[in-house]
């Protein structure tokens, strides 16, 4: 690959974070952005796949978006794939499994469509290569594919591992909310580097880590390696190029500090240590309290992930938790507060009309962000 070379990519997110992962790609350089539900396409070079693997804080991975057509049957599956440029990116010992999806079309069966593609990759390489047989020994160069409704995508994951995977998350609380997505409530909050941000459910603190990778512009992938960096075809230069300018972006003289606060010990142990293995314990202080003995810090910004009933607790005892929350934040009256929660009488229970809300999901789970000013 070359760093001119314009290359189409795709980054998955979480549905209702499109806005929020559209100005973050503005901000890495992306071109020619597109929009759609649960996913932003864009233009750039080698330097932007790796910014945008190495920087993007709501983004589920970077892909290569490598074709679009129709296929209603096997064969034209078959040639399709075939036509595509696949030795560009995939070396003669490299590994290429396949995986994907396929919805309201006539290829539906997907262990079906994985041969196939499989098959024509292997031929179009054949031919390339000049060679019969294929180790698959080498970097993994993972093809997925989308079906859905008769238009096939076919891309490479040059991420590997989901970008929601920092590094400083080896253990978690039982339900812990994504990493990616808690970025992208701290953005919609506003935090910046001079914020304070509070969770009274800081779990195993995500959201506050989140908050301080935002805060101090520390670029979330910057502690792990992604699948792209192994491929004979990228520049190792590029890489150590965009390491080097993520790091220096990062702004140490901000005033950004957070409180958080969990009813359970070991939460507040696990808190303690994630953030120390993020590399920012010196700006996040905790400690263990009951919600009923919240008092807010002066100037913070609350946000937080409270208890759903579903998995946690018994919904009776979630919203008992919601209307104490409800007294204790004083009814969003004076606390800046943004809570997640997938109750629908969550407002009721709480005690006020949220300012704004927005439609989040938690995993599967359909959730709204409450916006209190």
């Amino acid at each position: 690959m070359d760093k001119n070379n314009r290359l189409r990519l795709c980054c998955p997110c979480h549905f209702g974070l499109e806005s929020v992962l559209k100005f973050e790609v503005t901000r890495i350089g992306g071109e020619d952005i597109r929009v759609t539900d649960g996913r932003i396409t864009f233009s750039g070079g080698e330097d932007i796949l790796a910014r945008a693997n190495l920087c993007l804080a709501t983004a589920e991975r970077v892909l290569i978006e490598l074709a679009e057509f129709r296929a209603e049957s096997f064969e034209e599956l078959f040639q399709g794939v075939k036509s595509i440029e696949l030795e560009r990116f995939i070396g003669r010992d490299d590994a290429f499994p396949v995986k994907g999806y396929s919805l309201d079309s006539k290829l539906h069966s997907v262990p079906d469509c994985q041969s196939i593609i499989k098959k024509a990759a292997v031929e179009r390489l054949k031919e390339k290569y000049g060679i019969g047989w294929f180790s698959e020994e080498g970097a993994k160069v993972q093809i997925q594919f989308s079906i859905l409704k008769d238009i096939v995508t076919v891309y490479l994951d040059t991420s590997g591992a989901g970008l929601h995977k920092r590094g400083y998350r080896r253990n978690s609380n039982a339900a812990p909310i994504k990493e990616t997505l808690a970025a992208g409530i701290a953005d919609l909050a506003h935090i910046r580097s001079g914020s304070s941000v509070c969770d009274p459910f800081c779990g195993s603190g995500t959201i506050l880590i989140e908050s301080a990778f935002k805060a101090l512009h520390i670029p979330p992938g910057i502690n792990r390696r992604f699948s792209a960096e192994k491929w004979e075809c990228t520049s190792q230069e590029v890489w150590r190029e965009e390491r080097s300018r993520a790091i220096d972006g990062v702004d140490r003289s901000c005033t950004f500090e957070a409180v958080g606060y969990d009813i359970d010990d070991e939460a507040v142990a696990l808190t303690t240590d994630n953030a120390k293995k993020a590399g920012i314990s010196s700006r996040i202080k905790v400690y263990q309290q009951d919600i009923a003995k919240f008092r807010h810090p002066e100037g913070s910004i609350v946000i937080c992930n409270p208890p759903y009933g579903e998995r946690l607790l018994e919904l009776r005892e979630a919203e008992d938790i919601y209307r104490t929350m409800g007294r204790v934040l004083g009814k969003g009256g004076g606390t800046p507060s943004f809570i997640i929660s997938p109750h629908e009488q969550f407002e009721a229970l709480f005690g006020a009309k949220a300012r704004k809300r927005r439609k989040l999901y938690n995993g599967m789970m359909k959730c709204q962000l409450f916006m209190y000013f």
